[in-house]
């Protein structure tokens, strides 16, 4: 049975509670209302639970709606939400002033119910089919683990989150051992399906919303750990090297080890004081190949 859908999360954002209340009993179907009275909260709650949709009020006491659009479409994190302005403000300058901010539409107060819950419905479903799109162009096609470009962009994200509140990171480098020699033994259709089986068990060991572990390229795979200690990114990097052995995937005539096996290198930094995502990065392939070399199929952290 397929699972089910998660249901969407909008956010609305008025000063007036009883407009809250008037928008959450209008879309209470469509999807899980979170709610906040001015921006400075509306854009902490969007950074932080990543509604669906926003539905936004112009005039407001802190920072007007123009500024909370503004600051959303700056942030990565946030830039993709779309924006509606709900608001009793209803000159032409007033919607364009709007729309050149980054809403996706306009609706003016006192709403109508059908025609708001029609237009949200709308653009609800354009995420949808965005972040599928979105989703595609991220998967790598053999193992269905995220691909290096999505790794790429996650990766820079949640270094700037732990540079700006000093956090410790941490970034595992995986590289199936003796890879061309299975290759050249078994031929490049089972070296796919030992691909796709080493990913597999890569992926049960990163368990945290949070964490990711992608195909990095060829046989090399990339984890990140984001504020996971060495001594936590350690644990999890020895479970996947065990993990990846236990698969008891035969590869006669290897030196290390009579299945197929995994070295990895980690690398665990502070962002705000290490010098850049990409030394992190390359500290980490040092260590793999430091593990490479002390006779694979282990971890090296130094």
């Amino acid at each position: 049975m397929a699972d089910a859908p998660v249901p969407a999360k909008i956010l609305i954002v008025d000063d007036e509670p009883a407009n809250i209340d008037l928008l959450a009993a209008v879309l209470e179907e469509d999807g899980d209302i979170l709610f906040a009275t001015t921006g400075a909260s509306a854009l902490a709650i969007a950074e932080t639970e990543r509604p669906d949709i926003v539905l936004l009020d112009v005039v407001m006491p802190d920072l007007d709606g123009y500024e909370v659009c503004r600051r959303l479409k700056d942030n990565p994190v946030t830039a993709e939400i779309p924006v509606i302005f709900i608001t009793a403000l209803n000159q032409q300058t007033d919607e364009e002033a709007g729309l050149v901010a980054g809403a996706v539409d306009y609706v003016a107060k006192p709403i109508s119910a059908p025609i708001t819950r029609a237009r949200v419905r709308t653009h609800l479903e354009l995420k949808r089919h965005r972040d599928r799109l979105s989703e595609l162009a991220y998967l790598d096609g053999l193992t269905g683990l995220a691909n290096r470009r999505r790794f790429d962009e996650y990766a820079a994200l949640e270094w700037r989150r732990a540079s700006r509140h000093g956090r410790t990171i941490s970034i595992l480098m995986v590289d199936v051992d003796e890879f061309k020699h299975y290759n050249d033994s078994y031929g490049h259709l089972q070296g796919d399906a030992c691909l796709k089986q080493v990913a597999a068990a890569l992926r049960r060991q990163f368990a945290r919303p949070a964490d990711m572990v992608a195909r990095y390229g060829g046989e090399e795979f990339v984890g990140i750990l984001p504020e996971t200690p060495l001594d936590g990114a350690l644990v999890l990097a020895e479970r996947a090297r065990a993990a990846v052995e236990e698969l008891a995937i035969p590869h006669e005539g290897a030196n290390t080890a009579a299945v197929v096996t995994v070295s990895v290198g980690v690398a665990c930094v502070e962002a705000e004081a290490a010098t850049s995502l990409e030394d992190t990065l390359a500290l980490a392939d040092a260590r793999l190949y430091r593990a490479k070399s002390m006779g694979r199929n282990r971890v090296s952290a130094g």
